[in-house]
């Protein structure tokens, strides 16, 4: 895939309020049904940026995630709307905004009643820590359960390291200096995974500088704050600062075994 599919949005239908940035349930022009994150939404355009490179990283990693469109909106579809908040989120929206594929007849997963196993848990756990996902705790572990698969979703919390990226054309990368610690104790699967060792072996060899080009290229130009080339080079630097000082998978195999 060497683009993301777009659509239109020709229906705004309800909103999710359960979600920080009240993501909303949307009808596009291919007769398609989206959960669409805003882009006018109070996390601004990091969020979707996240979405977009760890969803995608996930699926090439064997994961199943939702279909990631990208739609367009015009904020005139605010004046059908009663809900004053509503409204306000849709005019701040005009442009291009994320739509995730509606999974109909999908449920919250919940590793407590179903049991994901130990290869799906383990490779889960590593992946996230990989991208700092800090939303998948047992409390809300950010997974549904459809047509009896787990599949993954709102991945908009990681790679929170970009909140902190400095002005100016060539930044002092100040994370580069620093191994971002992942607390794993919360993390959904900890309870479930097994050793780490052939996993971290295994999916380490296949995040590639080609792969990595490969989903950061999905990321349109204006959702880049800045030059877009710099800002991809620095997503790259990140990854391979992160595979190659790989402790934190040392403190995840430590945690996991504290468990046991």
């Amino acid at each position: 895939m060497s683009s993301l599919r777009e659509v239109t949005a020709t229906r705004y239908v309800t909103p999710f309020r359960e979600g920080g940035s009240m993501p909303g349930l949307v009808e596009a022009d291919d007769l398609g049904m989206y959960v669409v994150k805003f882009r006018g939404a109070g996390q601004g355009v990091k969020v979707l940026v996240a979405e977009i490179v760890v969803g995608e990283l996930a699926r090439r990693l064997g994961f199943r995630i939702p279909e990631i469109v990208l739609v367009h909106l015009d904020p005139e579809l605010a004046r059908a709307e009663p809900d004053q908040e509503v409204q306000e989120l849709l005019r701040a929206s005009g442009g291009l905004n994320l739509g995730l594929d509606y999974l109909p007849g999908s449920f919250d997963f919940n590793p407590v009643v179903r049991d994901p196993g130990a290869e799906f848990a383990t490779r889960l756990l590593w992946f996230d820590a990989l991208v700092l996902n800090v939303d998948r705790s047992w409390r809300n572990p950010n997974m549904l359960l459809w047509h009896r698969e787990p599949w993954l979703i709102d991945h908009g919390a990681a790679l929170y390291f970009h909140y902190s990226w400095s002005e100016g054309p060539r930044p002092t990368p100040k994370w580069k200096m620093t191994d971002y610690r992942y607390d794993s104790s919360d993390h959904a699967m900890l309870p479930n995974a097994g050793a780490l060792s052939e996993v971290d072996a295994e999916l380490a060899a296949k995040v590639t500088p080609e792969l990595l080009d490969e989903v950061l290229a999905l990321v349109p130009d204006e959702w880049l704050e800045g030059d877009p080339a710099e800002l991809r080079r620095r997503y790259q630097d990140f990854f391979t600062y992160r595979l190659t000082n790989r402790g934190w998978v040392d403190s995840l195999e430590a945690a996991r075994a504290a468990r046991v």
